[in-house]
């Protein structure tokens, strides 16, 4: 970017009035990455930028250097996505990613695998179904933190190491998702973590009280009802007391500590987590949902059918009752959302849109 002028192909991220009818725009390009641009005059009714740096178009431009801003003084766009701004779960699913790239993206050098990866997603997001959109966009999320080296672990637990077994026939089955740790956490871990943590405490229990009672010469007693007796009450030694109501308090303690230290966020089912591992494929198999039929699994192995991972054995009936494909993917959506937010040290602001779309009541009257 030595030259005073240069020609690059990018898509507008970003817009913002600036002045009486200028536009200030963000522009990911594959040659110098992110470039903030004044487009002069495009807010203006019959001005030839005023299309051209609309939100999610893609031009060949040209740029003048400027001292703080550069300016864009020409534009030929090469694609848009119309389609995205007729749906508002489509246009807030593609500003959510657009955050993300904001969040991701250089200036001043080379993000050409970027660039094609968000286009290929918008063109995604833009052909999918309603009812798609959620799979598009958390597939779009996770290979957008993949290409940032970031991507969660969803194939081995991130403190054992060892592969995760999903068993799709235990409606019970459950692995722990963790910012921290990056990615999912078996829950026989995070009980040997509890279990050291509450040795580690309660030893340091038993010093302080040795040390207490070194010094003591007598044991306090008080009344404490006792109703494993016929008589109402008892003199039991107040340490006793202490240990009955200590001990679960204690045990809640540790578990929040372990889930904070840890930052788990939530806990994923076997049909969640086999969802999951699919989003680092180049492809998602979905099929457009029926808005007559409620979603369930169908007996085909190997193969994904309204946005739900089939494999053998074919999961029970529990299984099917408690979750069906917009809701699994509701809770995948989110547990990414928060991974990201943790990883870019930033919030996705349009995710709070994004919960409104894809309500339970506002997806069946879409449906």
């Amino acid at each position: 970017m030595a030259q005073r002028n240069y020609k690059a192909t990018g898509i507008n991220l970003k817009g913002m009035p600036m002045g009486e009818a200028d536009r200030l725009v963000t522009v990911l390009t594959k040659e110098y990455g992110l470039v903030r641009a004044i487009a002069p005059g495009a807010r203006k009714h019959k001005s030839k930028l005023a299309g051209r740096s609309g939100l999610f178009v893609v031009n060949e431009a040209l740029f003048v250097k400027g001292k703080s801003l550069d300016k864009l003084v020409q534009a030929e766009t090469v694609r848009s996505f119309p389609g995205l701004s007729k749906d508002l779960a489509k246009l807030t699913a593609s500003q959510y990613l657009a955050e993300i790239v904001l969040s991701l993206a250089l200036s001043e050098q080379p993000q050409e695998e970027l660039y094609y990866l968000l286009i290929e997603h918008l063109a995604r997001i833009e052909a999918a179904t309603t009812a798609n959109v959620l799979p598009c966009l958390a597939q779009a999320t996770f290979h957008l933190l993949a290409l940032a080296g970031v991507a969660p672990e969803v194939h081995r637990c991130c403190l054992s190491r060892s592969p995760l077994d999903i068993d799709l026939s235990n409606p019970n089955w459950r692995v722990a998702f963790s910012v921290c740790s990056g990615g999912a956490v078996t829950l026989e871990e995070i009980e040997r973590l509890e279990s050291e943590h509450l040795q580690e405490i309660e030893q340091r229990i038993a010093t302080a009280r040795n040390e207490f009672s070194a010094n003591e010469e007598t044991v306090e007693y008080a009344t404490w009802p006792d109703y494993d007796s016929a008589q109402p009450s008892a003199t039991v030694p107040i340490a006793t007391q202490r240990n009955r109501s200590v001990r679960p308090a204690l045990q809640k303690q540790v578990t929040k500590d372990i889930t904070n230290r840890l930052g788990i966020v939530t806990h994923l089912t076997a049909a969640e987590l086999a969802l999951m591992q699919q989003l680092s494929k180049p492809e998602l198999i979905l099929s457009k949902v029926s808005s007559t039929s409620d979603p369930h699994f169908e007996p085909m192995s190997g193969t994904m059918k309204e946005g739900i991972l089939l494999s053998s054995p074919k999961p029970t009936n529990s299984t099917l009752q408690a979750a069906g494909p917009h809701r699994m993917w509701r809770h995948i959506e989110q547990a990414l959302r928060q991974y990201a937010q943790y990883q870019l040290d930033r919030p996705i602001r349009s995710a709070a849109l994004i919960d409104t779309c894809f309500t339970p009541s506002t997806h069946a009257a879409r449906a």
